[in-house]
């Protein structure tokens, strides 16, 4: 499996979520991210899974998920429509 992201060092310093993502650590304000997140308890917020992958986080408790490509602001090219005969 190829790693999209390698995501490292997760943390929450109040309403700023800090995370390092392929080497660079970045900070976001909770409420321009995640509104959810930035309500939630300290409890809720430190209970997350990282993807296999790297591709984002999920807050089980929360039913919150954040995509890492979306948090960069990385936009993927959309799909090709294939052509049928």
């Amino acid at each position: 499996m190829n790693k999209h992201h390698d995501i490292k060092n997760i943390q929450f310093d109040g309403d700023v979520f800090e995370i390092t993502v392929d080497g660079t650590t970045r900070k976001f304000e909770l409420q321009q991210i995640s509104p959810l997140l930035h309500q939630a308890s300290e409890a809720e917020r430190e209970i997350f899974e990282v993807s296999p992958s790297g591709y984002g986080i999920h807050w089980p408790l929360l039913d919150e998920d954040i995509s890492i490509d979306a948090l960069l602001g990385i936009v993927s090219a959309p799909a090709r429509n294939r052509k049928t005969a």
